[in-house]
């Protein structure tokens, strides 16, 4: 146990595998319906959304391994988290340019239905979230990747409400980037409070020693 750096099970880290459990299950789901969705429905921004869902899904698996763990493994954790989720960012930017070359229009219907679906899902699981949100920062990186998610899904039903009114495909493309850039932006406060976590514990440590 402690050359893993584990800590015995308490009722607060049971609740917050109970919670991270729950998120993953839903997260999980919607990335198969949304990319689904996407690809049938030629919509770049449901398919940024249900990548942005795999990512999610991701982290709370990376937070769910850390609980129990020590202060740099969560770090850690929350680290390769950041590097995931900032991997798919940049997966969706590819995807718009190659849809912005070769692309079909997209179904404004099918993009604010399932859109609708993901963001009750997800503001389900912010408010789950929500406790953990000034909590160790692997549980914080899972709120940000939520918040995130509720932004996107957003985004995406105002897109295809759009699309519906005025078929203009441009904005559907143009909302595929912005959760690209906007998934970006939120993978660099993960890396950042992820090393500033690191540091503390690192110099923590080295107090530790010294004494």
């Amino acid at each position: 146990m402690a050359e893993c750096g584990c800590s015995p099970v308490t009722p607060e880290t049971a609740e917050q595998r109970r919670t991270l459990k729950l998120a993953l299950a839903l997260n999980a789901a919607m990335f198969v319906v949304e990319t689904t969705s996407g690809i049938i429905g030629n919509s770049t921004g449901l398919i940024a959304d249900g990548l942005d869902m795999l990512a999610d899904a991701s982290a709370y698996a990376v937070a769910l391994l850390a609980i129990g763990r020590s202060g740099l493994f969560k770090a850690n954790a929350a680290m390769a988290s950041g590097i995931l989720l900032l991997i798919l960012g940049c997966a969706v930017l590819l995807d718009v340019v190659r849809r912005a070359i070769s692309g079909e229009p997209p179904e404004g219907l099918l993009m604010v239905i399932v859109a609708s679906i993901a963001l009750a899902v997800n503001a389900t699981v912010l408010k789950l979230l929500s406790r953990y949100r000034d909590g160790e920062v692997h549980l914080r990186a899972t709120w940000i990747f939520t918040r995130a998610d509720l932004i996107a899904n957003m985004a995406v039903i105002i897109s295809g409400i759009t699309v519906l009114l005025t078929e203009i495909r441009a904005l559907d493309l143009i909302v595929g980037g912005g959760i690209g850039i906007y998934v970006i932006r939120e993978a660099f406060e993960i890396l950042a409070d992820a090393r500033a976590s690191r540091a503390a514990d690192k110099s923590t440590a080295a107090e530790a020693d010294s004494s």
